[in-house]
C-alpha cells in the first residue's frame, strides 16, 4: 500500500508541474493546443490513476480525499504558473527561459509516468506476457496510440 501512495503522490505532482507549464505559457498559440492536449491527458490519468486506488482497495473517505486532490492539482499548477510568469516581463529572454524549463519538465514527467508506471506494469503482467496474440495486440495499441499523440503534436 505504500507504494501505491507513492505513486499516487508522484501523479499529483505531475499535475501541478503540467499546471505550471500551462501557467507560464505566454502566448495563445501556445496556451490553445497546451489546454487541448492536458484536458485529453487529464481524462486518461484520471481513468488510470482511479483504476489504481480501486486496486489499491483504500477506504471511501481516501479515495474521495484522493478525488478532490487530483481535481485541484492541476489548478493549482495553474495558478502558480501564472504567479511565477507575472515577475518578470513576458517578452524577455527569461520568459523564454523560464517556460522551456518548466515544459521539459512537464514533457520528461509525463514521459517516465507513462513508461515506468503505466506501460511497464501493463506490459510485464503474467496475463499479457502468457498470451501471444494479447500481446501483439498491446504492441499495435501502443505503437498506434504513439502515432496519434505525435500527428497531434504537429497542433501542438
Amino acid at each position: 500500500m505504500a507504494i501505491s501512495i507513492g505513486n499516487n503522490l508522484i501523479y499529483y505532482w505531475q499535475q501541478v508541474i503540467i499546471g505550471v507549464s500551462l501557467g507560464t505559457s505566454q502566448s495563445s498559440s501556445t496556451v490553445k493546443p497546451l489546454l487541448g492536449a492536458l484536458s485529453f491527458h487529464q481524462f486518461f490519468e484520471g481513468i488510470g490513476l482511479g483504476g489504481c486506488i480501486v486496486q489499491a482497495k483504500f477506504r471511501a473517505r481516501a479515495t474521495v480525499i484522493m478525488a478532490i486532490f487530483f481535481s485541484f492539482t492541476t489548478p493549482t499548477g495553474v495558478a502558480l504558473g501564472i504567479a511565477i510568469s507575472s515577475g518578470y516581463d513576458r517578452n524577455s529572454p527569461t520568459a523564454l527561459a523560464v517556460e522551456g524549463l518548466f515544459n521539459a519538465a512537464s514533457a520528461g514527467i509525463l514521459i517516465y509516468m507513462s513508461l515506468v508506471d503505466l506501460l511497464a506494469a501493463d506490459f510485464m503482467s503474467p496475463r499479457l506476457q502468457g498470451n501471444t496474440r494479447l500481446m501483439l495486440c498491446a504492441h499495435l495499441g501502443l505503437i498506434l496510440g504513439a502515432g496519434l499523440m505525435s500527428t497531434l503534436a504537429i497542433w501542438a
